[in-house]
């Protein structure tokens, strides 16, 4: 009796372990998960509803943030700002990025591993640093853009990059650039290298031209990739902050000339740290949710109706 008692307490032990061991497993995770993502998101809802004057002074304004926030100028000219970055932004860093995944993948390039990494290096060494590096490059009468510019017309050397509204948005664009597009690089090479080599063969014997194969073969073959690549990048595009903050605080104020550095997430830091409102920051950090959730669900539909109509 007393083996019979043991085998059936180990047999109930082994089938316990085998039904909660997993729970267990993921136990940790899901803890932390609540801790540091679920309860902040739901604590940022009911933040968001209060106007706080310091960490114990709040009051309940219900959806007051919202209503001021669609009557103040500031927070369109951000939102302004933002849209037209991630619009130009997204429209030269794919073809760039793509443009030098083809050269790259050719095998008839010389040394190729040192291009590829010394694009994709930029990218290693963050926001903080290129901010840093391109203050310096268009330091004006200084910089090594102004002086490679003045080279060709000596009146580039005294055009101020920093200070002047439209040529400030024209270097938040280059630095994005100079800092990402070694990234989509990466990913394009991984995607053109898994295009089947047959599919070129057989384009070819066809009598397809190079365009035509690249329209026809290359493209769809990396459609998956192109639009990871969108999806994601315009999601960072929305929320660019480091950038111009870094840039711009030098001279002065981080939103740049006349308000021409100033994005979403920028104007979530002024009402949240500068004027010590976290209730409104907490509110323009939803409404930037609900605008990065809206132009992610275009871009996927339309992915999805462009495949739909090429099946």
């Amino acid at each position: 009796m007393t083996n019979e008692g043991g085998r059936g307490l180990s047999s109930k032990l082994w089938a316990m372990q085998a039904k909660y061991a997993p729970y267990l497993f993921v136990a940790p995770f899901l803890l932390l998960f609540c801790a540091f993502m679920v309860y902040p998101l739901l604590r940022s809802i009911s933040m968001s509803f209060y106007s706080y004057a310091g960490p114990h002074t709040s009051r309940f304004v219900g959806l007051g943030h919202y209503r001021y926030f669609l009557g103040d100028f500031l927070l369109w000219i951000a939102v302004a700002n933002t849209i037209v970055y991630a619009i130009v932004y997204m429209g030269l860093q794919i073809p760039l990025s793509l443009g030098l995944a083809l050269l790259l993948n050719n095998p008839r390039v010389r040394f190729r591993n040192l291009f590829r990494f010394a694009f994709f290096a930029p990218y290693l060494v963050g926001n903080v640093f290129v901010s840093v590096i391109f203050v310096l490059l268009l330091s004006q009468r200084h910089g090594l853009i102004p002086k490679a510019l003045g080279f060709f017309n000596p009146a580039w050397l005294e055009v101020s990059w920093l200070g002047d509204p439209i040529n400030a948005r024209i270097a938040i664009v280059v630095a994005s650039l100079w800092l990402s597009v070694g990234w989509g690089m990466v990913f394009f090479l991984a995607a053109l290298q898994g295009v089947d080599r047959e599919l070129y063969d057989a384009a070819a014997v066809d009598g397809a031209g190079p365009w035509s194969r690249f329209r026809h073969v290359t493209l769809p073959g990396i459609k998956p990739v192109m639009t990871f690549l969108v999806v994601s990048g315009t999601i960072g595009a929305l929320q660019l902050f480091e950038l111009p903050y870094v840039i711009f605080l030098q001279h002065g104020s981080a939103a740049g000339p006349k308000w021409a550095g100033l994005t979403i997430v920028m104007y979530l830091y002024q009402q949240g740290f500068d004027l010590g409102d976290i209730g409104a920051a907490c509110a323009v950090g939803w409404f930037l949710v609900l605008l990065i959730l809206g132009v992610a669900l275009v871009q996927i539909r339309i992915s999805r109706a462009g495949r739909e109509e090429e099946s």
